[in-house]
Formats: C-alpha cells, sequence, structure tokens
C-alpha cells in the first residue's frame, strides 16, 4: 500500500516513515502540500496522511482541492489542533479519520489498517488485486495464476500490485524507483529494468502485459498479444 504523508516537522516525518516501512508500506513523504499537490499528477496514493499547519498551502485547502477531484482517496489528518471544532471541520470537508499530535505509532498504523480495510470493502476490493489473470493476495502475500503461484519476492510483488492498481498508466522507472524502493532510495534504473524482467519470466506469457516504452518505462496493458496476436486473457 502506497501512503502519501505531508508533514512539515522533519523528525515525525522521518520517525512516521520508518515505522510504516517496517510495518510494509510504501511511503512518499512531502514537508509542503504544494509538491504534494503536484505529485498527485503522476498517480494516486492509496491514502494520505495530512498535517494541518504546513508553509504555504493549508492542510485543509489541500483537502479541499483532492476532495474536489477525488472523493475516494482516503485521507487521515494528524495535527497539533485537537479541539472539537477542527475535528468536526476537518471530517465535515472530507477527512475519513482524525489523529490529535502527539499519538503513538502503533495508533496511527491501526487507524491506517482500519481506513484501508474499510475503503477496500467500500470498493468491493477487499484484499485481492486481480487483472488479466493474475490475482494478488494482499494479505497472504501470494500471487495465483490459474492454478499455479509463482514465488515473487517482495519488490516483484510491490511492482505487480502497482501494475494490476494502475492499468495503463505509464510509470518511468524513477516513479518506479521512488514508488517501490522509496524515494530515499539510492539505486538507479537498472535495478527496475532486472526486477521487470525476472516477474514477466515468473508471469510466463502473462508477463506480455508489462509493456516497455523505450527511454520512457513500463505499463501493465491489459490488452497484451501474443506471439500469434491474440490477446492474452
Amino acid at each position: 500500500m502506497l501512503i502519501m504523508l505531508i508533514e512539515d516537522e522533519g523528525a515525525l516525518r522521518e520517525v512516521i516513515e520508518y515505522s510504516l516501512g517496517r510495518e510494509g508500506f510504501q511511503v512518499i513523504s512531502f514537508e509542503n502540500a504544494n509538491d504534494a499537490l503536484i505529485a498527485l499528477d503522476e498517480g494516486r496514493p492509496d491514502l494520505v496522511l495530512l498535517d494541518l499547519m504546513l508553509p504555504g498551502l493549508q492542510g485543509m485547502q489541500f483537502l479541499d482541492i483532492l476532495r474536489q477531484n477525488d472523493r475516494k482517496t482516503p485521507v487521515i489528518v494528524i495535527s497539533a489542533r485537537n479541539s472539537e471544532a477542527d475535528i468536526i471541520k476537518a471530517l465535515e470537508r472530507g477527512a475519513d479519520d482524525y489523529l490529535p499530535k502527539p499519538f503513538g505509532l502503533k495508533l496511527l498504523e491501526t487507524k491506517i489498517r482500519v481506513v484501508l480495510r474499510r475503503q477496500g470493502e467500500q470498493l468491493g476490493e477487499g484484499s485481492v488485486l486481480s487483472g488479466c489473470g493474475v490475482k494478488l493476495d494482499l494479505e497472504a502475500h501470494k500471487a495465483a495464476i490459474g492454478g499455479t503461484e509463482p514465488q515473487l519476492t517482495l519488490k516483484e510483488f510491490d511492482l505487480l500490485a502497482l501494475f494490476l492498481r494502475r492499468p495503463e498508466k505509464v510509470f518511468t522507472r524513477d516513479q518506479l524507483l521512488n514508488l517501490v524502493w522509496g524515494y530515499e532510495s539510492e539505486l538507479n534504473s537498472r535495478t527496475v529494468d532486472a526486477h521487470v524482467a525476472t516477474l514477466r519470466k515468473k508471469l510466463g506469457d502473462k508477463g506480455r502485459h508489462i509493456k516497455t516504452l523505450p527511454k520512457i518505462g513500463y505499463l501493465w496493458d491489459p490488452k497484451a498479444l501474443d506471439e500469434q496476436g491474440e490477446e492474452i486473457r
């Protein structure tokens, strides 16, 4: 699951990133809402953690802009503002939950899982992603193609989950490094190419759905064709 964290306090931001990373979440973080808003054009996260008091564009303004175009992406507000009026205001304007500072990391992780589970139930997705005959059980961390279960590494699994969540979206190599390996990764684009190559091999014919765009990156193409020109289902 991809978490967008918008928090201007550096120490807290690092602690949250580290803690959520240990729990298996992918985290992209921003110290201001302006940059986060721009990043939304590259793809939607599964959940947003949003501070309210930020430099430049304020958290509540970010929430208003997000909700004008996106009613589904869940938002948990994390803020030092803890009055009943502040909480009610945020919830009425589209936040899914509100966690006053200071808070325990375990409580934050629990709220994230509850909100994500609720979102999955509302979308009818639960903990399974599927597409083109490929199924991913996110809780069991297993992949299935027909009656076979390809053994995927953690990063291969995360890559495939990202492709299935956003079919036909073009991802540059840098974006895949950011989303799967983390923004602080010092890995290069060859790492992405190597993992895509092994993922394709493990998926067999279904690997053809991962389409390479020369000098750009990759996308999951649901309408990929086999060597005879027939659609792979």
